[in-house]
């Protein structure tokens, strides 16, 4: 039977170790005039302007993800009013006001996410745990929900350490355990976090790879 999973990018599930989950987001601003849509459960980075943007953002640089969207408030340029949305549409704000983004940034927070593909069977998706891999569809979503539709590309899975996701675990889900199909829910942490005391500091205007 197929997964019931869908697309929807990285839904943060706890921390590792044994330290308390908060699953706490950060407030960072994006540019008023930033025309990338960014949607909940997509990935983002520092610039060096003291914002942040979608993953692959050309002024982003080659650094270690800062952590994962989960909503903006801003204020419409419409109509005035302040708007609490799922995603960043790319326009709409007033250049008056701050585009408030709120962000997952724990360096030890780990996530969910689902395989782009079959992963054959349980004991070939257990051996991919310790793997890394890169995400498919990394800046897209959708524009209704503002959902993300990135997945876990299972095409990229390998030992690289450079690659964004680092697999630590596969969650367990009666409804989504048809390893071949798409749709596996994988436990995974970003490698190289921003955050984290070894993270990649902003420089340069070299694009992110791996979406």
């Amino acid at each position: 039977m197929a997964n019931t999973n869908g697309s929807f990018g990285l839904r943060p599930i706890g921390v590792q170790g044994s330290g308390a989950n908060t699953t706490g987001a950060t407030e960072y601003r994006i540019a008023s005039g930033n025309t990338n849509a960014i949607y909940q459960g997509s990935p983002v980075v520092p610039l060096s302007t003291g914002f942040i943007d979608i993953v692959g953002a050309a002024a982003g640089g080659t650094v270690g993800l800062l952590g994962v969207f989960w909503g903006c408030e801003y204020v419409s340029s419409t109509t005035g009013e302040k708007v609490f949305s799922n995603y960043w549409p790319g326009s709409g704000a007033d250049s008056n006001f701050p585009v408030k983004a709120f962000v997952y940034d724990n360096p030890n927070q780990t996530y969910v996410i689902c395989s782009s593909a079959s992963l054959t069977n349980e004991a070939t998706a257990r051996g991919h745990v310790f793997a890394n891999a890169n995400f498919a569809a990394g800046t897209s979503g959708s524009t209704t929900t503002g959902i993300s539709s990135a997945t876990l590309g299972v095409s990229t899975i390998a030992a690289t350490a450079a690659l964004h996701l680092r697999i630590i675990g596969i969650q367990d889900d009666p409804e989504n355990q048809d390893f071949t199909a798409a749709g596996i829910p994988l436990i995974v942490r970003l490698n190289n976090s921003f955050g984290a005391p070894n993270g990649a500091i902003v420089a340069g205007t070299v694009s992110n790879t791996g979406v």
